[in-house]
């Protein structure tokens, strides 16, 4: 226990307030090492970025030496954000305030055109059909690499996907990496009529690719399109008042806050019949005020605001928060799908709809 008199108390906080002040505004050293290998890792490109209300700001770039080592002397205060660039690849690490900057371990990776571990885990497809006439579709890719090494192909992209001609070709695209926050990025055409490629390196870890676009449509009408990936699970998201038939079509539940209802559809091309019009919307308030133990969407909000960059604007954080929903939707899909195909036990017959 520290032992003061008179005005040491206050002298103790005082020190402690300047310590943590000379750790807020030291400058940035540590060590790039190479993931794959277990070893330092030399002749990287490591820069230095303060993150502004503007957006991360350059302050310096330096070379790793043999043993990895790179150091930045400029001292300020704020977060900032360390980057490293190995073979077309860059790998972030930021060092919020209070953290310490030194002795930064900074991970990249070796890169193959080959996906390896890498793969996509989940496709969700949000349908929302809108009284105007217009269908609005928001698909999110769900990448998991268990591997050591990043998957990154800029000749044929690690993400093909297609868009009706309805579509006219206008996507909005972001991609998350892992740990890192959402980036605008933009599509070329693929090497067939109606498709896209997307290079976005697919670093171990998970990572999502979020797309958004829309097209003509008058309820009720046909949906069509296809996987160009292998593997992974596709589902179909319908707001309450919008629904999804179809051979292979399998109703998986109801997510309870929302009411957006859940379909698993049997790949890689499928054909459905969407009716009714409907919104999937972010602040559905319960259908009572009792507490059934389900889960609500609601819960997590405040997570992803935590998550978000302290320079995010209204627009993107919005736009996270039904990406964020539309995950959890998908998530609360596996664990309806799991049901579906065991039953109930009880009874002699599947169940068709999950039950808590």
């Amino acid at each position: 226990m520290w032992q003061t008199d008179g005005g040491g108390e206050v002298r103790l906080l005082f020190a402690g307030f300047l310590a943590a002040f000379a750790l807020q505004a030291a400058g940035v050293d540590g060590v790039v090492v190479n993931a794959s290998t277990g070893k330092p890792q030399g002749g990287a490109t490591v820069s230095l970025f303060q993150v502004t209300k503007d957006g991360p700001q350059m302050v310096d770039s330096v070379k790793s030496d043999a043993e990895g080592k790179f150091a930045f002397a400029k001292e300020f205060q704020g977060p900032r954000l360390v980057q490293a660039a190995y073979k077309g690849v860059t790998y972030n690490k930021m060092i919020p305030p209070g953290m310490p900057s030194n002795g930064v371990n900074l991970p990249v990776y070796e890169s193959s055109k080959k996906p390896g571990s890498a793969h996509v885990d989940q496709h969700m497809m949000l349908l929302e059909p809108t009284p105007e006439g217009v269908l609005r579709v928001s698909e999110s890719y769900v990448f998991k690499n268990d591997g050591t090494s990043t998957w990154n192909d800029p000749d044929a992209g690690t993400l093909q996907f297609v868009l009706p001609e309805g579509a006219g070709g206008k996507v909005e695209i972001n991609a998350t990496g892992p740990g890192s926050v959402p980036v605008r990025k933009a599509a070329d055409p693929g090497p067939k009529p109606g498709t896209f490629k997307l290079d976005f390196p697919i670093k171990p870890g998970d990572s999502r690719i979020d797309l958004t676009w829309s097209m003509p449509f008058k309820s009720p009408g046909v949906f069509e399109s296809r996987d160009l990936f292998k593997g992974g699970q596709t589902r179909i998201v319908a707001p309450k008042g919008v629904v999804i038939k179809g051979d292979g079509v399998q109703d998986q539940g109801t997510e309870p806050q929302s009411q957006a209802t859940i379909y698993g559809v049997k790949g890689p091309a499928y054909k459905v019949v969407v009716e009714g019009v409907g919104l999937l919307k972010q602040d559905a308030p319960a259908e009572s005020g009792e507490d059934n133990g389900a889960p609500r969407l609601t819960e997590n909000l405040p997570k992803i605001y935590g998550l978000m960059s302290s320079t995010a604007g209204l627009p993107d954080t919005v736009n996270s928060v039904k990406w964020f929903l539309l995950t959890v939707i998908g998530m609360l899909g596996c664990g309806f799908a799991l049901l579906y195909r065991k039953g109930n036990p009880n009874e002699s017959a599947p169940q068709t709809k999950a039950k808590k």
